[in-house]
């Protein structure tokens, strides 16, 4: 057996053995489900990025597509020097699409950056630190306003990027939610969002943390 088969091999026993020890009971309340994941996951990593603006950005270019796509896309805009609000600002939208297409949909997420871009210069001064500055739910809405900016980018943008309290309902996390009996499969973003605020404090870190345990979980046991 080679090395990497090996290695694939150890890594689905564990994971097959962290499936069955860290599979949270029906009867948990949400602290307690991510008490009992946490304590076989451990720390997470939260969404990657050199910055608050980077993460922003990244966002935005993730829908419909993996990571390594956006990182490619965003490396084309690090490579030429125009990871800048105020220069994409300025730049010609068929030169964004161009830069951006490792990311696919690239004319469409252009169009979509752009409009992030145009709000943000034009209400924070392409400034990070003065729209950390605003109200959690007043950016939330003025987020929602973007076009092509959901309730899941919003979200990213405000937690990952901002450091503010929100939840980031993403597939996998409805997933989970679902099978262990918190929520309906058909439940609204909105629903499954008032289910954490309702029960959780409102701690940034404690928010990510959650979030990726859900998601790690979801992602590597749902077909065990």
């Amino acid at each position: 057996m080679t090395q990497a088969s090996s290695t694939k091999s150890c890594m689905s026993h564990t994971i097959e053995y962290m499936h069955k020890k860290a599979r949270p009971r029906k009867d948990l309340s949400l602290m307690a489900l991510y008490e009992t994941l946490y304590s076989f996951y451990g720390p997470q990593h939260w969404w990657p990025g050199d910055t608050p603006f980077e993460i922003a950005v990244g966002a935005i270019l993730t829908q419909n597509t993996n990571w390594g796509n956006v990182e490619k896309a965003i490396g084309n805009l690090k490579k030429h020097k125009m990871l800048n609000a105020k220069v994409i600002h300025q730049m010609p939208i068929d030169q964004l699409a161009s830069l951006i297409r490792p990311s696919g949909y690239y004319n469409i997420k252009a169009k979509r950056l752009r409009a992030f871009i145009d709000y943000f210069v034009g209400s924070y001064g392409g400034s990070m630190a003065r729209m950390k500055k605003g109200r959690t739910e007043k950016l939330r809405q003025e987020l929602l306003a973007v076009n092509g900016i959901g309730q899941e980018t919003a979200d990213s943008i405000l937690l990952y990027s901002l450091g503010k309290p929100a939840f980031v309902i993403d597939a996998y996390t409805k997933r989970v939610l679902s099978r262990h009996g918190f929520i309906e499969m058909n439940a609204t973003y909105e629903e499954c969002r008032q289910l954490f605020y309702g029960e959780l404090d409102e701690e940034v870190l404690l928010l990510m943390s959650i979030t990726h345990c859900l998601s790690w979980w979801e992602r590597n046991t749902a077909n065990r």
